[in-house]
């Protein structure tokens, strides 16, 4: 009598969220020879055995991030027949600079790309002064649908694009640019975070952004630098199961917070008095 090989979990597909600081890394997308969030996660989907192959998993994340852009709420997915696993490993296997934070059970088509019904970036403005009520009025310009082929590099997309909304507020210290959107161009969220800036510095007023809005000014609006950025959260209409962080990650979170704040003081107080005192405030702009 002959007896039937024994069967293995069948496969599911699960999507996570997961933050990054991404200081360190050379983007998110998969690069042969640079270190990048994809590059790191899948490697440690491979250690830990959810699979042999990445592309035959149909490993995919949510969208983009380039150099130093960091995140909050990305998305990654893949198939595997190790869900426990999975759940109970990743963020051992993770580099402290990348955490999963929540896991779900989705179905076999899930594909995060395509799925995502809104994304949500902030940027984050620290240690210069600006008028939050102007930038406030001019943020309301960007919302709806526009050519944005002035905030961008469209790199051949159409650079018409829908904005759902636009909200400047404060931060603790911090002033917040936060832009909401079902899809994004290359260095678009940058280039409206830095004509906002230069609205709330006082350099332009809203018909700086009117016009080019408009096209009637086709002058390229240069991003600002990729370390204020942060996608806060992809919107794909799925429940995530709270995920607890590695011990690694929470202290490498708390000794580049300490790190980040001895810099700030000590390149303040190596710079000139004029540049380390804001005179309308009195505080360090550091």
């Amino acid at each position: 009598m002959e007896t039937g090989q024994a069967k293995g979990p069948s496969p599911v597909r699960l999507a996570f969220r997961f933050g990054y600081i991404g200081s360190r890394f050379a983007g998110s997308q998969v690069q042969p020879s640079d270190r990048t969030v994809e590059g790191e996660f899948i490697a440690a989907c491979l250690r830990a055995g959810l699979f042999s192959d990445w592309h035959e998993a149909r490993f995919a994340t949510a969208g983009r991030t380039d150099r130093g852009v960091h995140a909050r709420g990305q998305i990654a997915a893949f198939t595997t027949p190790y869900q426990f696993r999975a759940v109970e490993a990743l963020n051992w296997q993770l580099p402290p600079d990348i955490w999963c934070t929540g896991y779900a059970v989705v179905d076999a088509d899930f594909h995060p790309r395509y799925r995502a019904m809104a994304r949500t970036y902030r940027y984050y403005i620290s240690g210069r002064p600006v008028d939050l009520g102007r930038m406030a009025r001019a943020a309301q310009w960007f919302e709806g649908e526009h050519d944005y082929s002035a905030f961008c590099r469209p790199a051949g997309k159409d650079p018409v694009r829908c904005i759902q909304s636009v909200r400047v507020f404060q931060e603790g210290r911090s002033t917040c640019i936060e832009v909401t959107a079902r899809s994004f161009l290359w260095h678009m969220v940058r280039s409206m975070a830095a004509a906002l800036i230069f609205v709330g510095e006082g350099e332009w007023d809203e018909g700086d952004i009117m016009r080019r809005l408009s096209g009637e000014d086709s002058r390229h609006v240069p991003p600002a630098v990729p370390e204020g950025l942060v996608l806060w959260d992809v919107e794909c209409g799925t429940r995530f199961v709270p995920m607890p962080p590695d011990d690694r990650t929470v202290r490498f979170l708390r000794d580049s917070g300490r790190y980040h704040a001895l810099m700030a003081m000590v390149t303040g107080m190596l710079s000139p008095v004029s540049l380390r005192e804001d005179p309308s405030s009195g505080e360090s702009q550091t």
